[in-house]
Formats: C-alpha cells, structure tokens, sequence
C-alpha cells in the first residue's frame, strides 16, 4: 500500500510541477495560446476538407474511369462469345447435314432390303 501511495503522490507531484513550468515559461498569455490554438485548429480543418475533397474528386474519377473500362471488357466479353457461339452453331449445322445424309442412306438400305 505505502508502494501505491508514493506513486499517486509522485505523479501528482510531477503534474503540478509541470502545470507550474509551464506557465512561467509560456511566450503568451493564456488567451492568446487559446486564440493561437483555435487558428490553428480551424486551419489544420480546413486543410482537412480541401484533402477530403481532393480525395473524393480523385476516387470519382477513377471510378468512372474503372466503370468505362469495367463496360468494355464487359462489351468484349459478350462480343467474343456471340463469335464463339456463331462458330458452334456452324459446326453443329454441317454435323446435322451429315447426320441427316447418314440417316437418308441408312433408310434406303432399309428400303431395299425390304423389298428383298
């Protein structure tokens, strides 16, 4: 306990202490460091905003930019797969036809040996 005592009464020593320093070596009076400390404070905000600002201008430009760019891959994509899908159709035409002359033979086979 006489361990915990002697730190509270040490850092309170050391608060008052500093509190003291302080204002003997402060260059102005009280209001003017509030004043200073306002001006600063209204400054650091304002530079705050326009940076908040610039930001917000920056990220909307390039998330027009991303979408543009995002539209035509997109625009690619469905124009590459519609070639893709042309080409697939073809050749599952010229199968068809192939299959349907296939079909053809093997009926008249049919046919003739029917008659047989």
């Amino acid at each position: 306990m006489s361990n915990n005592g002697n730190t509270v009464l040490g850092l309170l020593a050391g608060t008052a202490i500093g509190a003291a320093l302080g204002i003997l070596f402060a260059p102005d009076k009280g209001s003017a460091t509030r004043q200073r400390l306002a001006d600063e404070a209204a400054l650091a905000k304002e530079k705050a905003a326009v940076k908040a600002s610039d930001l917000r201008n920056t990220l909307s430009d390039t998330i027009s930019t991303q979408r543009e760019n995002l539209d035509e891959q997109v625009e690619n994509i469905v124009s590459n797969a519609s070639y893709k899908a042309e080409d697939v159709i073809t050749t599952l035409e010229a199968k068809l036809k192939d299959l349907k002359t296939k079909n053809k033979n093997l009926q008249k086979k049919s046919t003739v040996q029917k008659n047989a």
